[in-house]
């Protein structure tokens, strides 16, 4: 199981490398070569790529190689690629002046990426074992800090002092880590695919008919994620207006706050495995609650140095635990042969109501103000938590081991527990 996690981890941090390079990175580098920021929110259109790749989710879950492996067949092509993407960046050292091709590359990396993420949730789906969740989906949560903050921080200060084709060098470089972790990975062969890419796209829906699937799908991640996003959404107006300067808060918020969240994905999940989910959604939801009321303060104009930082680092690791708990629920809903179907389906949802609460909290801010939105939102994921819990204790979806194949369930049926 730890090489399993092992294999996991390269896989997602070497993921959200290039994300967090497009997305904080390269936005710096653009804004400081003059790019106006009318120009940079259309640099960000890119990142909508990523929530529609349910779209062909269907088509991972069906073909692959009975050969290389199913998944591996993927990761193999998908891997190369996102170094290849990179790569192609190296040529245009002035990116302010070639926007264009820029663009284009970046979002094919994330097209590559998006897809490479499918395909290795479709990997843990199969791999991990229902007590080996909670620590896969608190590495993957973990990982998207880490790379963010390699991506989006450490390559900035490689270029700021090396230049363009070092920086771009790096992520290649840390990219074709995982190329190699793919290369030496077995993937179990698989018995249960199936049977026509139709059955596939099936599973976009049958998902929803498993017991409890849309009481926590359409209920408890609504809740814990609208009202945390919320909250999320208002930090960085609310330091903006405290008179925070751009670069203070690029940092704080870009990067010391993802140590701490780093920590927390890590230790939510081996909370699950020795816990529970239950316990941990109470930890999650209690923490996000608590550290809303130390953001009060910053919502009401007051912003001091230490104690802004400390509220902030703990609403993030809060919101990490929660996340965590959720995403571990996701994949015991998602059935082995057609895992990252389901899975990017149940995620995707997620990231749809994270959207979704990023509007309502500033629109409705605008109105009444900034305090009154973050106590609605603890409000929100309270009752978020009490109705997961209620889940939990009534439905408790088990998935077979993958190492009994001939006895997984089939699209659309679902193991009882026991």
């Amino acid at each position: 199981m730890r090489g399993r996690l092992g294999t996991l981890t390269a896989l997602y941090v070497t993921q959200y490398l290039g994300i967090g390079f497009i997305t904080v990175g390269l936005t710096a580098i653009l804004r400081d070569g003059g790019t106006s920021l009318d120009t940079l929110a259309l640099l960000q259109v890119v990142g909508l790529i990523w929530p529609i790749k349910v779209l062909w989710a269907p088509i991972l879950d069906r073909y692959g190689s009975r050969h290389r492996g199913h998944y591996r067949s993927w990761l193999l092509v998908l891997q190369a690629a996102l170094v290849l993407a990179l790569v192609a960046l190296l040529p245009f050292t002035r990116p302010a002046e070639q926007l264009g091709p820029v663009v284009a590359i970046c979002a094919a990396y994330v097209f590559f990426s998006a897809t490479q993420d499918i395909a290795v949730d479709a990997v843990a789906v199969r791999l991990l074992t229902e007590s080996a969740r909670g620590v896969g989906n608190g590495i993957q949560v973990a990982a998207s800090y880490l790379g963010n903050l390699l991506g989006g921080g450490a390559c900035v200060l490689v270029y700021d002092r090396f230049g363009w084709v070092p920086a771009i060098g790096l992520l290649a470089a840390l990219t074709t880590v995982g190329l190699l972790v793919v290369w030496r990975f077995r993937e179990p062969a698989r018995t249960d695919r199936v049977p026509r890419v139709g059955a596939a796209y099936r599973a976009l829906l049958s998902v929803f008919g498993q017991p409890g699937c849309r009481w926590w799908t359409f209920g408890v991640v609504p809740l814990v994620y609208v009202g945390a996003g919320m909250a999320y959404a208002l930090v960085t107006p609310a330091l903006v207006d405290a008179g925070w300067s751009l670069g203070r808060i690029g940092v704080v918020t870009g990067v010391v706050t993802s140590a701490p969240a780093i920590v927390a994905g890590l230790l939510a999940g081996f909370g699950i495995a020795r816990l529970g989910r239950s316990w941990m959604l109470v930890a999650g939801g209690v923490t996000l609650g608590l550290s809303t009321v130390l953001l009060l303060p910053l919502m009401n104009g007051r912003a001091p140095l230490a104690g802004t930082v400390v509220a902030l680092c703990c609403f993030l690791a809060a919101y990490t635990v929660a996340n965590v708990v959720l995403y571990t629920v996701n994949m015991d809903y998602s059935r082995p042969d057609t895992g990252g179907t389901d899975f990017t389906v149940l995620s995707s949802f997620g990231l749809v109501c994270s959207f979704v609460a990023s509007s309502v909290g500033l629109a409705a801010a605008e109105r009444v103000g900034y305090a009154p939105v973050a106590v609605a939102s603890i409000v929100l994921v309270a009752a978020g938590v009490v109705l997961g819990i209620a889940h939990q204790r009534r439905h408790r979806p088990r998935r077979l081991l993958v190492e009994a194949p001939d006895q997984r369930p089939a699209v659309g049926d679902v193991a009882p527990v026991g």
